[in-house]
């Protein structure tokens, strides 16, 4: 049995009771819940069923969600070609609180590693845009590197204060995710670093924290939008304090339910002494010993202004593209659209939100083409993979062939293809890049992706 600090269980046994911490006690001794998302980006639900290698089982309240029984899932071939994500089902619980409409503007304000952020994603159509910030740089790159493999366009990546996000995106978008930094309390059964760390001092540290980003958040919200609030702790000082506190605060915003889908799979949030909230139920407690998964809150604020149109302008700017890449375009692709191009920070660009395009505050934004060179374009590995469909010149691998798995070590191989950049692909989901000469593919995977074993 996992040694819990002591202060932590007499808070836990006062917000349970004595019974149920006995049961939550007991999930310490099951392993930790693991699941993955399917990737709509590359691939729909049913077309994954048929190959789907892990006998998966389907998590009720996530539509492209499942149980995850499978060793080194991150060196499958279906990980490499970013068609699923690797997830607490928890954690997936809080996008799906709220019905997203297919062309809405979405920030999600603490977004690495990404999980949260792809889910978002996956919900929304060619007209929608996603906003995922980091305000950490090392985290920043493996959100990117994330959005990256699985193929994502009209998404930027920022690495900014929430304060700052407020500033450059007044009254902008439609929902707003915000996985709040906490004490963690929610991860113990996997993660020995947050158990160390935990005291109630950083419990309320956490707290004040949150507040703040929840104001700042506040401020980037349209007029009659959606803030959902998530944590992975249960300390109601972090969970339902600061959403009373931010009511108070801003009468504007209302606590509204979640999705049944969710709510049948939660407990109801819970009321203390002193608290303003008349429906703190409608927020959701996720525990380990109850549904299958990790500890989260999560709690829906509406905002009850009328809607009013964005301060940011929706129409995509095109830029003045070098002639070079449009020339590369036509060669490599079986079709595009020009208005879709675009430069952003000396790069060529597809797909990129205008409201970042028009801010200069991505780390990224949009699908990167490459980068231009001597009278000739060096594609980027985001390239391939957002733009893989659109190929002209394919190598379908099977997931269990040599040739797969020589590419993904970093290896020359040989292939019927004519010469040019061409995009390897397995079910019809893009790998990676190469380039072919003479029956040759020199490979473009890049060297921190590749398989070591």
């Amino acid at each position: 049995m996992k040694t819990l600090p002591a202060e932590f269980v007499q808070r836990m046994k006062r917000l349970l009771g004595e019974e149920e911490y006995r049961l939550y006690e007991a999930s310490f001794d099951q392993s930790a819940v693991r699941a993955f998302r399917v990737n709509t980006e590359k691939i729909s639900v049913e077309e994954f069923a048929e190959i789907d290698p892990f006998s998966s089982e389907h998590i009720p309240y996530v539509e492209t969600g499942f149980y995850l029984n499978y060793d080194k899932v991150g060196n499958h071939p279906f990980h490499h070609a970013g068609m699923i994500y690797v997830q607490d089902p928890g954690a997936m619980a809080t996008a799906e609180c709220l019905e997203i409409q297919p062309d809405w503007w979405i920030l999600d304000l603490c977004a690495a590693p990404g999980g949260k952020s792809s889910q978002l994603r996956n919900k929304l159509g060619e007209d929608g845009v996603l906003i995922a910030n980091e305000i950490v740089p090392s985290r920043c790159k493996i959100l990117t590197g994330n959005v990256e493999r699985l193929g994502f366009r009209n998404t930027a990546t920022t690495c900014l204060d929430p304060g700052r996000i407020a500033q450059l995106f007044p009254e902008t978008f439609d929902m707003i995710m915000v996985d709040a930094p906490c004490s963690g309390e929610g991860m113990f059964r996997k993660d020995d670093t947050a158990v160390s760390e935990w005291s109630v001092e950083n419990v309320l540290h956490c707290a004040q924290r949150q507040k703040g980003i929840l104001e700042q958040a506040a401020a980037a919200l349209r007029p009659g939008g959606y803030i959902v609030y998530a944590t992975c702790t249960f300390s109601p000082e972090e969970n339902e304090m600061v959403v009373d506190d931010f009511l108070q605060k801003n009468p504007d915003f209302e606590l509204i339910p979640v999705r049944d889908a969710v709510k049948n799979h939660t407990d109801d949030g819970i009321s203390y002494d002193g608290c303003t909230c008349q429906t703190l139920h409608y927020a959701r407690r996720f525990y380990p010993h109850k549904s299958r998964g990790e500890g989260q809150f999560m709690a829906v604020l509406r905002d009850r202004r009328p809607c009013v149109p964005r301060s940011v302008p929706a129409k995509k700017q095109t830029g003045k593209v070098d002639p070079v890449v449009v020339e590369f375009l036509n060669e490599t692709l079986v079709d595009y659209d020009p208005e879709q191009l675009s430069v952003y920070n000396g790069n060529p660009v597809y797909a990129a939100p205008a409201a970042v395009m028009d801010k200069k505050a991505a780390f990224s934004c949009g699908v990167t083409i490459g980068e231009i060179r001597k009278n000739y374009v060096q594609p980027h590995h985001q390239f391939f993979m957002a733009m893989g469909r659109q190929f002209k010149r394919k190598i379908e691998l099977t997931p269990d062939s040599p040739e797969l798995e020589r590419y993904l070590h970093g290896e020359e191989i040989a292939v019927d293809c004519e010469n040019g950049w061409a995009v390897v692909t397995t079910n019809g989901c893009t790998v990676g890049g190469v380039k072919v000469s003479n029956g040759r593919a020199k490979n473009h995977y890049p060297k921190g992706l590749r398989k070591l074993t």
